[in-house]
């Protein structure tokens, strides 16, 4: 792919802070910058994920630089780096031959949680019984093994509601494109984008 990619990162400083928060904070204000300007293609990459930890860096990648540096000047950004919370970066070109990975979001996962659960069995009992059917529900004896994730909250101006993103990270062999939701993530289906690998960025091979 020979279309140059930017990005910039802000850096979380306090050594004790709920870092998904935070992350969920900077994609919601992300979200409503995007939304209101009809902007599509802004990705987001998290250089310091570990299967124990989301990280304290997050990465906006978009192919026009304007783009970004309209977005880092959001006052929330701003606001939180004067207060020396976060650490703001400068808008910079992706380098040649970075690895890529895709960041998606995996709606299959809030089905394993007891929430979920209880309310899509009691959507199908209703169902069951509008059928006159008996309702008996299956139970796998050997739940599926997932892959890490980490949930990630957001709040979303466009519609007033609170998510429950869950994120996973795969690793890919190229670049697929600016393919992202309007959180800046891959999806199950419709979104297959893909960011590069910014992890040298913090030390994480």
């Amino acid at each position: 792919m020979d279309t140059k990619r930017f990005y910039f990162t802000v850096h979380f400083l306090p050594k004790e802070a709920n870092l998904a928060l935070l992350i969920g904070r900077c994609i919601s204000i992300m979200h409503g910058f995007i939304c209101k300007r009809d902007i599509q293609g802004v990705g987001v990459s998290l250089p310091a994920w570990s299967d124990a930890s989301i990280g304290n860096v997050i990465a906006f990648v978009h192919v026009d630089k304007t783009v970004l540096n309209a977005l880092k000047q959001q006052s929330y950004f701003q606001d939180m780096q004067e207060c020396g919370f976060f650490e703001v970066s400068v808008v910079e070109v992706v380098p040649d031959g970075c690895n890529e990975v895709r960041f998606k979001r995996n709606q299959n996962i809030a089905k394993i949680f007891v929430g979920e659960t209880r309310r899509r069995l009691k959507r199908l009992k209703k169902r069951a019984l509008a059928r006159s059917e008996e309702f008996n529900p299956y139970k796998s004896p050997n739940p599926r093994e997932r892959d890490a994730f980490h949930r990630v909250p957001i709040s979303s101006r466009t519609n007033q509601q609170d998510y429950i993103l869950h994120i996973q990270k795969g690793v890919v062999e190229k670049c697929y494109g600016a393919s992202f939701n309007r959180y800046g993530f891959a999806t199950n289906e419709h979104f297959d984008g893909s960011v590069p690998d910014l992890s040298y960025l913090v030390g994480i091979d």
